[in-house]
């Protein structure tokens, strides 16, 4: 399942005839040292496209004068000789305070003729620099979209070509065979294997060393290039050569590369409770989910199970549509979550289908400071609709929706788009879930008593629902009523077990985190969307 990044979409800009007409376009500078007319149009490509994308995706408009002149400013970091200054009407490129160049400053929206003045300016400074007439392409590339983004809000980013390959394999998976492994000392050593995959069907094991692939030596080869060595295309084949972990003789094994995702559920049995270990969301993270719920209902018994505890601490996020289905999971129905940001394409609502893999049993969800984005919809989709309890500190807040457009080097613009809310209409953004049962500097023992005494403060849930996304300072005090904490204390499953094992308990903490009525929802919802 494909999806937007929290933390991927297609291009959904319609710029493939725009970049076709720029690469037919003309540059006018004249060819120099390290300006070849391939990296010169390839320069303008990049530039163009970068900037359209942003001046159409982004969650607000900007100025794209100053996202570029901020841009064009880290070119000093190849040669301090460079230097840049900007007025009302000029962009000035000088060359060791010694000549200078001026630009026509574009108007501050117009993102074509910025790219335009970008790429000139880059391939102007290469003519009078040899430093950076001998800077890869890719590195200026860097440099000048770093610069861009810093203008922008800390989620949106610039990925190398080869930086987006990998994201790419993260998010969606690559041909391999489901290794994970360590470099050190001219050794490659396998430090887990991942479940359904070729290397777990083959017998390979934790700590067996690999010697060989496909008859080369490793010996000399860095972590990237081994692992470029066994991924490759599917059904393909990969011959290695292992010392096993219990033997001294090198044996050889033939494997098929298979599709491998990244895992990212790992599921134990605590008792009668089904435990899971979300660790992000990827393309294959709610299936392996429903895998691995099916395989504790084997292995415990349908009707044994008396709860499921969902564990997203430290979990940074991932995917919105895996985030949306992975509380499907758990929904019979009801607003999961809604997105709303400038494009018209990104305001967005999604609802629970009928179907409950727990089959109504108790749920606890466990969240930290590092719960961040598809995490903290999961939570709050499962604590707003009554369907969990949300136990922990609150989370990291980070409630925004990123869309990863490709660029012509097949680099990728990772972009914030908007805003993502409750389905009581609250942001998250810069608030986080706040729990249901704050675990900091309590003990489960004193948490339950409590509990049972009545004495646990509810959310104050209208007061966090009429809350602007603008209004930090408010956010801050509802945040600091359960201050995060960073690690993953045992104490904090120990509750969430106990409360699985009272079920009067347990409804009382589901009415801590209560929503309100739909009506108040919505009220609520047209209350955070203003501006």
């Amino acid at each position: 399942m494909g999806g937007r990044l929290i933390n991927s979409a297609p291009r959904l800009l319609p710029l493939a005839a725009l970049m076709t007409m720029l690469a037919l376009a003309a540059c006018g500078s004249t060819d120099g040292p390290g300006t070849a007319t391939g990296d010169r149009d390839e320069t303008r490509d990049m530039f163009v496209t970068g900037l359209n994308d942003i001046d159409a995706v982004y969650i607000d408009r900007i100025n794209l004068g100053d996202v570029t002149v901020e841009g064009l400013k880290r070119l000093d970091a190849f040669d301090p000789a460079i230097g840049l200054r900007r007025n009302s009407t000029e962009v000035e490129l000088d060359i060791d305070g010694q000549e200078s160049v001026r630009f026509d400053a574009p108007s501050a929206y117009d993102a074509t003729d910025w790219g335009e003045l970008a790429a000139r300016y880059v391939e102007t400074a290469k003519l009078h620099s040899a430093k950076l007439a001998l800077t890869p392409p890719e590195k200026i590339y860097e440099a000048v979209f770093d610069g861009m983004v810093s203008k922008l809000d800390g989620f949106s980013r610039y990925s190398s070509a080869a930086d987006a390959d990998e994201n790419r394999a993260s998010r969606d998976g690559f041909g391999g065979i489901g290794v994970k492994v360590a470099v050190a000392d001219s050794r490659v050593r396998i430090i887990s294997v991942m479940n359904y995959t070729p290397a777990q069907r083959a017998g390979l094991q934790t700590d067996d060393i690999i010697l060989a692939i496909d008859g080369q030596d490793v010996a000399g080869l860095d972590q990237h290039q081994v692992v470029d060595k066994l991924r490759g295309p599917v059904d393909s084949r990969v011959e290695l050569k292992l010392l096993k972990a219990d033997t001294t003789v090198p044996t050889t094994i033939l494997l098929s590369r298979a599709h491998v995702v990244p895992e990212t559920v790992v599921y134990h049995p605590e008792g009668n409770v089904a435990y899971f270990h979300i660790y992000g969301f990827n393309s294959d993270t709610s299936e392996s989910l429903e895998r691995e719920i099916s395989h504790a209902k084997s292995e415990i018994g349908a009707a044994n199970i008396t709860g499921y505890v969902l564990d997203l601490r430290s979990n940074p996020g991932g995917l919105l549509d895996e985030a949306v289905a992975v509380s499907d999971v758990f929904m019979q129905k009801g607003r999961i979550v809604s997105t709303h940001g400038r494009h018209p394409d990104s305001h967005q609502y999604f609802e629970a289908t009928a179907g409950d893999l727990a089959d109504g049993r108790p749920i606890v969800v466990l969240v930290n400071g590092n719960s961040a984005s598809a995490s903290e919809i999961v939570a709050a989709a499962l604590q707003d609709s009554g369907r969990a309890v949300v136990i922990g500190s609150n989370s990291y807040g980070k409630g925004t929706v990123q869309t990863v457009l490709r660029l012509p080097n097949s680099g990728e613009l990772t972009l914030t788009w908007a805003r993502f809310h409750a389905p009581s209409g609250y942001t998250l953004n810069k608030l986080g879930v706040l729990p249901s049962i704050c675990t900091n500097g309590h003990s489960p023992s004193e948490l339950m008593t409590e509990l049972e005494h009545n004495e646990l403060r509810a959310i104050p849930v209208a007061e966090r629902n009429a809350l602007k996304p603008t209004d930090t300072a408010e956010m801050d005090k509802l945040r600091k009523t359960c201050p995060q904490v960073k690690s993953e204390p045992a104490t904090d499953v120990e509750m969430a077990l106990d409360l699985i094992h009272k079920p009067l308990l347990y409804t009382r903490a589901v009415a801590l985190g209560e929503s309100p009525s739909p009506a108040d929802a919505a009220e609520a919802a047209a209350v955070t969307q203003a501006p």
